[in-house]
Formats: structure tokens, sequence, C-alpha cells
């Protein structure tokens, strides 16, 4: 971004456009989705807006994010930006890996769902909302299986987006089932990442909760949704990126795979490329909004 967007100065409080509609070609409907605007939002600034491309964006209010972007911009704690919140169409079948689907045929339409990213939805919003296609000012974040979308469209599409957020990924999509034959090998995401190569500038969140799941498949005491996040911040180790540099890892003591402790972590999601320069609030702002005890 060649300027710095203004802070908001006097009104803290967030517009949100409601019951928006786009037709899609790459997907065959027509996708539902709605628009956070940030306080004094301006449609002719200098420079465009960041943006943060959200799936499962009809949790909205679910996350109570609307009040917890009022609370970061009411303490200056992040810069003004743009949120999309798309909602999700048949989520088993739109989100997943856009390479492969699952052993079950799961995923079967996560390429479609990747072009109409690509091809529609963020030209729209750049057309549409001033969000900028600098792709270091482009983020995408999904919760569970959307979460595991959007870290395999940054992986895959540096040249849109280079940052990621992934509450309780669905990392364990896998090409085999656990009783024909399967190894970690067969982790879907984690063979992308080995067998690819990471983007200059790129940068992921990732979180899990203790009591995410009970499941453990090799039955050595850590659930599969926190080994699985772990075995992937491995993967991409192995390319050089590093824990609290490119890659943040957020695992909530207590917390579960829901709404709830979804959105109590949100402020320090939003830490990541959307902080206000200087700012060093971020989390008592998650203090405040009710942030789970025991964030590592």
């Amino acid at each position: 971004m060649n300027q710095p967007v203004p802070l908001p100065t006097q009104n803290t409080a967030v517009t949100v456009v409601r019951r928006l509609r786009l037709a899609s070609r790459a997907l065959r409907r027509t996708v539902r989705f709605d628009v956070v605007l940030p306080p004094s939002y301006d449609a002719a600034a200098p420079a465009p807006y960041p943006v943060l491309y959200l799936n499962d964006g009809q949790d909205l209010r679910r996350l109570h994010l609307p009040a917890t972007l009022n609370a970061l911009y009411r303490h200056r704690a992040v810069r003004p930006f743009v949120l999309v919140a798309i909602q999700a169409g048949v989520r088993v079948q739109e989100y997943g890996t856009a390479a492969y689907a699952d052993y079950l045929g799961r995923g079967s339409r996560a390429k479609h769902y990747t072009e109409f990213l690509l091809t529609e939805m963020l030209p729209y919003a750049q057309a549409r909302y001033h969000v900028s296609a600098n792709p270091a000012e482009v983020v995408v974040a999904g919760f569970s299986l959307s979460g595991l979308a959007a870290f395999d469209f940054v992986w895959h599409h540096p040249e849109a987006a280079l940052r990621a957020g992934v509450f309780s990924g669905s990392f364990w999509w896998r090409r085999r089932a656990l009783d024909q034959g399967y190894t970690d090998a067969d982790r879907l995401m984690h063979l992308l990442v080995r067998e690819g190569q990471p983007a200059p500038g790129q940068q992921f969140w990732l979180q899990t909760g203790t009591l995410d799941e009970t499941n453990d498949r090799n039955n050595n005491g850590i659930i599969d949704a926190i080994e699985d996040t772990l075995d992937l911040m491995m993967e991409l180790e192995q390319h050089g990126l590093h824990s609290n540099r490119e890659v943040r890892y957020v695992e909530v003591v207590d917390g579960r795979h829901n709404q709830v402790t979804w959105g109590r972590i949100l402020p320090d999601f939003f830490a990541m490329g959307l902080r206000a320069s200087g700012d060093t609030g971020v989390a008592d702002i998650g203090r405040t909004a009710g942030q789970p005890p025991g964030v590592g």
C-alpha cells in the first residue's frame, strides 16, 4: 500500500451492509454476503482499504464480530479495514482443498469456490468497496472446514492474498480412511504444503482449543485438532516459515469448537496485519471482550 490509511477520528462504530448478493458463474448459484465498513469509511480515500474475506460469514452475529470491531476501533487498536463476510453454501462440498477432494468425495467443489474468490468476489469488492488488491493487504480467514479452505487459498494464491487466519482448522482432511491403511502422510493440506513452495510475505495465524474434540488417532494423549495443526506448522517450518514470525499459533485452554471460543479470540487474530501502528492494546481488548484464559 502506497499511503497509510488514516485512523478513525470521532465515529468508532462499524457499518454493516447486510443481505448482499452476487450471482456466481463459478459456483452456479447466488452467493449471499455482508460487508462491514470501518468507522468514517470513505469510498474516495486516497488509498484503498485493507480487506478481510471471511468464510462462514453467516456466523457474523454469533461471533459478536461487529461488537468486537467497535471495541477495537474505539481503542484505536486496528487499522480501518473492510470485512467481507461470505455466507456458506454447501459447506462440505465448497470448502476443502481445491486440488483434491477427501476420501469420501467431500470438497468436490472447492476448486469452484477458489475460482469464485479469485475471479468474482475479490474483483467485485475491489470495484465496489475500495479495497486493496495488494496481496499484502488481503487476509482470508475461516473456521473449521472453511479455515482449511482459507489456508489452502492463501498457500496456493499468494498473488491474491498473503495472510490466512484459521480457527480450529480441519487439517485432518485426508485422502484415505482410517481403516484403509491411513498414515499421517495422507493428510491433504500437509501433503500440499510439503510438495509446494511458500511465497515471500506469507503469514499464517492458526488457532486450536484444547476441547476442540476428543479424537486421538494415535492414542498419544494429544487430540487430533492440535496435533494436525502442530504437524502442519512443522511442514511450514521446513520451508523456513517460523513460529512467532511468519506463523502464529494460539492454543486456547478449555477452548471449544464453536463460535463462542472463536469470537473471543478474534482480537488476537486481528493483530496479524491489521493492528494500528504503534498499538499495544489488542490483548487488552481481548480480555475486555471475554477472551478465554490460557491463551498460549
